[in-house]
């Protein structure tokens, strides 16, 4: 799904944000990428969303070379893309519904097919019930939900999210991971960036990256059977 190969990535001529990574993310994986800030993380999943474009190396996303993909190309890659920041940029004078609404709409989807994608979505992740609300009226933890209904609502293949629970309490980082891991387990594939050491106790497979570099990764292997 996800193949960097020797990617490197230069903002400066001196300073690389990521140094000859190679890595695979396959489909329906679930990801995390550990490691302190300034470690690479954020230019790792940019350079997946094609917001940045690798200094050197590949980098295929779904059969797509995102050093070579032109910019007519880049609406049909962020279709298959969710994006989850820790800056939600929802627009706070329209209500949640409006919204999640927003990527069907751009889309080209009518008002009323957008509108039902949207109530599913935020039925998903449990706040249906706030569909009519304003955004500002929310909690932190809340709006990050949301967040999460409109980066789905147009059915993503892949999820990225940089740091969503960032400056939440526990009980709404644990929803908000819960969100994720609930599309995880229909075979979307989700790939994660935290600082959170209790999310990484309990994750299946973790990259750390440090200074640009991948420097770890690990997996859990599956619980045996019993006989």
């Amino acid at each position: 799904m996800i193949e960097f190969h020797n990617v490197f990535k230069q903002y400066t001529k001196d300073t690389a944000a990521l140094a000859d990574v190679t890595l695979s993310i396959g489909k329906g994986e679930l990801v995390f990428l550990a490691g302190p800030s300034g470690a690479g993380k954020s230019t790792l999943l940019k350079l997946i969303a094609a917001i940045e474009r690798p200094s050197a190396g590949t980098l295929q996303v779904s059969g797509q070379d995102i050093g070579k993909l032109k910019a007519s190309g880049l609406p049909y890659l962020r279709r298959k893309l969710g994006l989850i920041f820790q800056q939600q940029h929802l627009l706070f004078d329209r209500s949640v519904l409006a919204n999640v609404m927003l990527p069907q709409i751009v889309s080209g989807a009518s008002n009323r097919d957008a509108e039902k994608r949207a109530r599913a979505a935020l039925d998903k992740i449990g706040m249906l019930d706030k569909a009519a609300a304003l955004p500002m009226s929310l909690s932190g933890g809340e709006q990050q939900r949301v967040a999460i209904a409109r980066a789905i609502v147009n059915r993503p293949q892949i999820i990225l999210a940089d740091e969503p629970t960032a400056n939440l309490d526990r009980v709404s980082a644990n929803k908000v991971l819960d969100a994720l891991r609930s599309f995880h387990s229909v075979g979307v594939t989700c790939l994660i960036s935290t600082h959170d050491d209790q999310i990484l106790d309990s994750a299946n497979r973790v990259i750390f990256l440090d200074q640009g570099r991948v420097v770890e990764t690990w997996r859990k292997e599956p619980m045996e059977s019993a006989a």
